[in-house]
């Protein structure tokens, strides 16, 4: 395995940056695919260990602190979440994990919906000349697009591109569909899988060479309504990642130098990562102007019978907040979910002793079997394990494994005190609940244990994040493996110098993440932090994923 700062690697650097074209003759270079980490005790097959009380295969033999990387990619395939797949950096995505994108789709979907947009779908296929009409936006996609040449053992007439993203697939139409400003707004969402192939060093929900999203494209009559779903787009981004998946992130702009191809300007919510000390973006809302509706010829009529071009953005957020979550909140033992994107809140595990008569095991078996329909009732996922071969002991440990939030347990002394014992994931704390309290203390748990998880993560990215003003105190805070917020001159030729100075033989360089939203008052006469220019904001900077 790599070490974490080469495990996961941007596109290369040497591919042409050059309108995309389709090879002529492609050669598909032959990759062998990664294989699945072993737990010990075969972990990936059933949650590790063997039934009947020896735990043995059910951790982590990695560290989360040790060594991130391995620990990573031990844990995504141990508990469940993803498979390797033949093709190299694609993967299957298990239910465990599906789900929870199920989650973050329902919440988001809704209220996007509340915002005026459609859902819809557009083909996966572009010609190459739709591809190569705008040609910022095909430039900075060029390396990565997949081709199709061939159909059986015929050689197509003219390739087609597998969608890397949809700009040049769906404006065509919009330029067809919008006549007036009776047409207009237009707002379409779309869930979908793209392919983005030119790169090294693949990480499951990190860097995928076919990731799933959801990608948004609007148009607007004016720029003033377009900037303003810019921000209730990022918004809705900020409350995936801190309302569900509690993670903190830093809404900003992106840099000229890193904003999206074609863009008028892109906004982000970044994350960070402390223990690898590289920052992650989580999303992006763009404003993309009038370049697209230029190139494509989006226009409409206004009141005065005058052509005008529309005002786009487009937006997208994808199963890489799943990674986040998992690097932000997992620990040696396994994933630890966040209740509100958990595919199952709590777990019931009955243990009764081998000693306990038939009537007793099924007098607690029907206890467990109320509590589920009661904490249902109050819209709790519950799953309940009364499998009979696995020790109670086994069944902490695989449940731990999977990030469960919470775990009821339910023994003799339980049901004659008429309370279970609950046991949370992210601190071990127990507490005894009383069955006669079970249905509103446990939802009133679930929403602690979510608001601890986010609070303490929030805690841990504030200790990560130092002010700086000079070249010196900016290198201490990347060998600390922290953030940098620094006055910056916003020269696009400052950021490929800094990036290039503060690369070392064991570090990537770092580049801005984003200019901050909320940042500290920047004074008349504030200098650049590398050139003592005049600075004109301040920038976050980091080494990044």
């Amino acid at each position: 395995m790599t070490n974490p700062e080469e495990a996961i690697a941007a596109p290369a650097a040497d591919a042409p940056a050059a309108a995309a074209k389709a090879p002529k003759a492609p050669k598909e270079k032959k990759e062998k695919p990664k294989k699945e980490p072993k737990a010990e005790g075969d972990a990936k097959k059933s949650g590790g260990g063997a039934a009947g009380g020896d735990n043995k295969g059910l951790g982590l033999r990695n560290s989360k602190k040790d060594n991130f990387g391995d620990w990573y990619s031990e844990l995504v395939v141990a508990s469940e979440l993803i498979s390797y797949y033949d093709v190299s950096g694609c993967y299957i995505l298990r239910p465990w994990a599906y789900a929870m994108w199920e989650v973050v789709q329902g919440w988001f979907d809704q209220r996007i919906k509340k915002l005026g947009v459609q859902n819809s779908y557009f083909p996966l296929f572009i010609t190459e000349d739709v591809l190569n009409t705008e040609k910022d936006h095909v430039e900075g996609f060029a390396p990565e697009v997949a081709w199709v040449t061939k159909y059986g053992n015929s050689t197509m007439e003219k390739p087609i591109a597998i969608r890397p993203t949809s700009e040049t697939v769906m404006y065509p139409y919009f330029s067809q569909w919008i006549r007036s400003h009776r047409d207009l707004p237009l707002r379409l969402n779309q869930w979908t899988n793209v392919v983005r192939w030119e790169f090294k060093y693949p990480t499951p929900f990190i860097r995928s060479r076919e990731f799933l999203w959801q990608e948004g494209h609007t148009a607007f009559a004016t720029q003033e309504e377009a900037e303003r779903e810019v921000l209730d787009i990022l918004e809705l981004y900020r409350g995936v990642y801190e309302d569900l998946l509690a993670v903190p992130v830093t809404k900003g702009k992106k840099s000229k130098k890193e904003q999206f191809a074609g863009a008028f300007y892109t906004t982000t919510v970044e994350a960070y990562i402390p223990e690898t000390g590289r920052g992650i973006q989580g999303a992006t809302s763009h404003c993309l102007g009038q370049n697209f509706s230029k190139m494509f010829n989006i226009t409409y009529e206004d009141d005065d019978r005058q052509k005008q071009h529309v005002w786009q953005n487009s937006w997208g957020l994808t199963t890489r907040s799943l990674g986040v979550m998992i690097m932000t909140h997992a620990d040696d033992k396994g994933l630890v979910l966040p209740p509100r994107v958990a595919p199952k809140q709590v777990v019931i595990i009955p243990i009764p002793k081998a000693s306990t008569a038939p009537e007793a095991v099924q007098a607690m078996l029907d206890k467990v079997d109320e509590m589920t329909k009661a904490l249902e009732a109050a819209g709790v996922r519950v799953v309940t394990d009364t499998r009979s071969n696995y020790t109670p002991g086994w069944k902490y440990n695989h449940w731990e494994l999977k990030g469960l939030p919470l775990r009821m347990e339910l023994g003799p002394k339980d049901m004659d005190n008429a309370a279970v014992m609950t046991c949370r994931r992210d601190t071990g704390a127990k507490e005894v609940v009383p069955w006669a309290d079970v249905a509103t203390r446990i939802p009133q748990l679930l929403e602690t244990i979510q608001a601890d998880m986010f609070a303490a993560a929030k805690a841990r990215t504030a200790n990560c994040t130092e002010t700086c003003h000079s070249w010196e105190e900016f290198m201490a805070a990347l060998n600390n493996k922290h953030m940098a917020l620094t006055p910056w001159a916003d020269e696009e030729e400052i950021e490929e110098e800094v990036k290039k100075k503060s690369t070392t033989p064991d570090a990537m360089g770092a580049k801005t993440l984003c200019l901050p939203f909320e940042a500290p008052p920047l004074p008349e006469g504030t200098k650049c932090f590398y050139s003592g220019k005049p600075a004109k904001n301040w920038a976050l900077w980091g080494r990044s994923y």
